[in-house]
């Protein structure tokens, strides 16, 4: 079986590269696991522009044993303007001249979702020239910019197009993945041909995890001291102001705020940090090795996502679940929510509340033996639901079923 998959977002192709759709490429391989069949040849497709750099990449730095495509893509500077919409469309445009001029058609194309255009054009194309079109959803757009952009009326005129766009890449899905449950029934409320769909969290391989966590962290803690950790994007779907107001409240001295990751409003948030004077460290984007490190020397993990956000289960549930650390969580998602009650792995609380944060917070911080008991609640949690090595063999499935 001639396999495809496309993804315009994947990350650096490092060796630490986490990203899901290298990883399900490797296990196809035969780079890890036990899933790949000898008859089988794989191909990564993906953009020249690495979004999150913001810059064009440059030739993955180890030689990965099958083939990755780099297709041209202009790129744009933030992740919300209008240049980012026009990079899309021409990167979508680019793929299909890539697969019109590919030679061999491939037998199934496994697309992520979004960005739209390129799922959209390779809907279009898969349907016309009767090849298998496997999605898997990762976001929800226009919902997701919707939320960013929320004028009544018209912001549902304004992103009309997209959510046509959209309806139309779920409609001609032959299969539906997703990263979440809530995300598949989006997809599959539109599609008439698709009668189950396969929900697989972007997790993380614990194996891999727990050898980077075993490495030496880039920061020695002190004494006495209760890190609360916080990793990924730094920008407006994060609410890190209202953690910073929480550590203002209570005034705790042996609490530092270790923040990985990198965005837009990272100096904002830095000096929004520096103005109540709390004990924070803004570390950038680190490799995932050198976060998994940081991320298991802190004792406990945040969760902030803004009021009516579109994300569900996301890249660091996994990472935060994998540490085996509580997880303080404001984010609304009922399916997250139900995972923190289910396994007991932390505290649910009001978002952009930084009283009820502060008294959740507190609560952990002050409790070793509490932090140790949900803990392994997490940790069980990441065995059960998040592990790589185990879940996306469903995916596989998804990709080789006929």
């Amino acid at each position: 079986m001639d396999i495809l998959i496309i993804s315009e977002f994947c990350e650096d192709f490092s060796q630490a590269d986490n990203d899901r759709f290298l990883y399900l490429t490797k296990m196809l391989a035969g780079v890890v696991g036990d899933e790949a069949d000898p008859e089988d040849t794989v191909e990564l497709v993906t953009s020249s522009f690495y979004h999150y750099a913001k810059k064009s990449r440059r030739k993955p730095s180890y030689p990965w044993p099958f083939k990755i495509t780099f297709i041209e893509e202009p790129g744009y500077p933030r992740n919300v303007c209008l240049k980012r919409f026009y990079s899309h469309h021409i990167w979508g445009k680019n793929v299909v001249k890539y697969l019109e001029k590919r030679g061999r058609k491939p037998d199934v194309i496994y697309c992520a979702v979004p960005s739209l255009t390129c799922p959209d054009l390779v809907a279009k194309y898969c349907q016309k020239n009767n090849i298998r079109f496997v999605i898997d959803v990762q976001d929800l757009w226009p919902e997701a910019f919707k939320m960013l952009v929320n004028v009544p009326v018209i912001s549902d005129t304004a992103f009309a197009p997209l959510m046509a766009m959209a309806n139309g890449i779920y409609k001609r899905a032959d299969a539906i993945c997703a990263v979440s449950d809530s995300y598949c029934r989006r997809a599959a409320k539109v599609n008439k041909k698709v009668t189950e769909t396969t929900t697989v969290f972007l997790g993380t391989d614990l194996e891999i995890f727990d050898r980077y966590a075993a490495e030496k962290p880039s920061i020695e803690k002190k004494d006495g001291e209760v890190w609360l950790g916080y990793c990924g994007t730094l920008g407006s779907s994060y609410t890190i102001p209202v953690v910073i107001d929480a550590l203002d409240i209570l005034k705790d001295p042996k609490i530092r705020f270790i923040v990985m990751g990198d965005g837009p409003l990272m100096e904002e948030f830095r000096e929004y940090s520096e103005s109540k004077k709390v004990n924070a460290l803004f570390t950038g984007r680190l490799p995932y090795n050198e976060m998994c490190a940081l991320l298991k020397s802190c004792d406990i993990t945040v969760n902030p996502i803004r009021s009516s956000s579109a994300a569900t289960i996301i890249n660091k549930h996994g990472d935060y679940a994998a540490s085996g650390l509580p997880v303080i969580n404001t984010q609304e998602s009922e399916e997250y929510r139900n995972l923190i009650n289910e396994y007991q792995m932390g505290f649910n609380c009001s978002n952009d509340d930084a009283e009820d944060i502060a008294s959740k917070l507190k609560e952990l911080a002050d409790d070793k033996e509490l932090r140790n008991r949900m803990g392994a609640g997490a940790r069980r949690c990441a065995e059960e639901r998040f592990d790589r090595k185990t879940s996306y063999k469903k995916l596989i499935r998804a990709i080789r079923s006929k």
